[in-house]
């Protein structure tokens, strides 16, 4: 009897030590994850970086702060300041049923997911940067989970960074202060920083530090683009996806900084504020009222009033001449859309060109896809009426992407869960090889000169 209840009490002390996600050294400290239901150790809100608050509202990332002890990463960071999802509107409905996130401008933090924490894996990384027009999203949204990627032996890495006024104001005093640098790019600094603080710790995770894929989607697929555009991100990068959001010609863009630093400067100019002690001053909570009040006196609306510029350091050149003069890194790319998409014309022949001018460029061709799928349950009408997005809607193929069908109030189908098991194993294949293809997969070519292959995703 003895000997049975002391194999039970070992049993339950070995389960219990199992349930614990190791305490692992990243810069600034000790940190303690957690292990989620499918087993895989989560490490929720690490920081990378300095709080950009106070004198460091407005300049690039700083170094994180140390802490003393363990520090519990068992609760995601706050997210950047920003407007949020309506209550009843379509992505709401879709991505947002939890209501808006923690918002603070103490947003720079990160998650692991991964499989090996401890352990020296060196698997493959891959990087996800949020979409929401420069100004909403972060790295915990409900369809952003690793699960289905550690089960397929890589590590995920979600991000928060600076959006909107925070994250990509210009305005000339700020390019003073910067040494005559240039400004307005700070959300993608903190991307950039993100990504040294992977090439730094990711080994403690199992990680290897010189095999990381960036991927994004929409403003996330032009941080992307941007970042592969930059001289600054030369050996943090070895493979990139970008969905929905790069390309040729396409819907995402590089203004110049002489064009955002003017409407920088109307906008807080606008507001009564002209010197940058009273911007420091100014609680963050007054961002979005001191942006829609600048709207209403031009008496426009731009969808997209923050993006990133042509800053002369992060990026010297717009992301279409850095494409056009081969500035851009030489890396495996992989590149596509959705068949009702913003613009699913234009995203397409952005592709498509991008990844002939490559071959052009005697680089590699990439591999494009089309996500067709009309996702299923939708009854066409958002809760508070406003205007619906059915079938292959822009985001709808995040869901498949990071295998998350079951947190989806869409009532899926068998052939759905198929669809994303292959898009979960092409994404991960691609992240391991810089080749999307594998065994038992439908064989998918490069867009080349000679064929134009896109890919296409559906249940069919």
């Amino acid at each position: 009897m003895k000997k049975t209840v002391m194999m039970l009490a070992c049993a339950l002390f070995a389960t219990t030590l199992w349930a614990q996600a190791p305490v692992l050294t990243v810069e600034g400290g000790q940190i303690e994850g957690v292990v989620d239901a499918e087993g895989v150790a989560v490490y929720k809100g690490i920081p990378y970086a300095a709080p950009p608050v106070g004198d460091l509202r407005w300049k690039q990332p700083q170094p994180v702060q140390p802490w003393q002890g363990v520090r519990k990463c068992d609760k995601f960071g706050a997210a950047s300041l920003q407007g949020g999802q309506e209550e009843g509107s379509f992505y709401w409905k879709e991505f947002y049923q939890d209501g808006n996130p923690e918002m603070s401008e103490d947003c720079l933090y990160l998650n692991v997911w991964t499989p090996a924490a401890g352990k020296d894996s060196r698997l493959p990384v891959m990087f996800w940067i949020h979409g929401g027009a420069f100004q909403n999203g972060f790295g915990h949204e409900i369809e952003f989970d690793g699960d289905a990627f550690a089960k397929k032996g890589v590590v995920l890495v979600t991000i928060n960074y600076r959006l909107g006024m925070c994250g990509f104001l210009a305005h000339p005093l700020l390019t003073a202060e910067n040494g005559g640098k240039g400004s307005g790019n700070y959300g993608l600094f903190d991307q950039l920083a993100a990504l040294k603080w992977v090439k730094k710790n990711i080994a403690a995770f199992g990680g290897d530090p010189d095999n990381v894929t960036v991927f994004g989607q929409s403003a996330g697929a032009g941080s992307v683009q941007s970042l592969i555009s930059s001289p600054l991100t030369k050996g943090y990068i070895q493979r990139a996806i970008i969905q929905s959001g790069g390309g040729l010609g396409g819907i995402i863009s590089t203004k110049s900084l002489a064009d955002v630093a003017a409407t920088g400067k109307a906008m807080w100019d606008a507001s009564g504020m002209t010197t940058l002690e009273q911007m420091r001053a100014c609680p963050a909570d007054r961002f979005q009222e001191i942006m829609m009040n600048y709207m209403k006196q031009q008496k426009t609306f731009n969808g997209m009033p923050y993006s990133p510029c042509v800053d002369g350091e992060l990026l010297t050149a717009s992301v279409y001449e850095a494409a056009i003069s081969g500035q851009e890194l030489d890396i495996p790319y992989m590149i596509g859309y959705t068949s009702g998409d913003l613009g699913p014309d234009r995203m397409k022949k952005s592709a498509v060109d991008w990844s002939l001018l490559l071959e052009k460029q005697g680089r590699k061709p990439a591999y494009v896809y089309c996500f067709s799928r009309d996702l299923p349950g939708e009854d066409l009408k958002a809760p508070n009426g406003s205007p619906i997005m059915p079938g292959a809607f822009h985001s709808s193929e995040l869901w498949y992407v990071f295998g998350t069908l079951d947190k989806c109030w869409r009532p899926m189908e068998k052939g759905d869960y198929e669809l994303s098991e292959r898009m979960v194993s092409y994404w991960t294949n691609f992240a391991k090889t810089g080749n999307p293809n594998g065994e038992g997969l439908p064989e998918w070519k490069p867009c080349t000169g000679s064929d134009n292959h896109i890919q296409t995703l559906d249940v069919k």
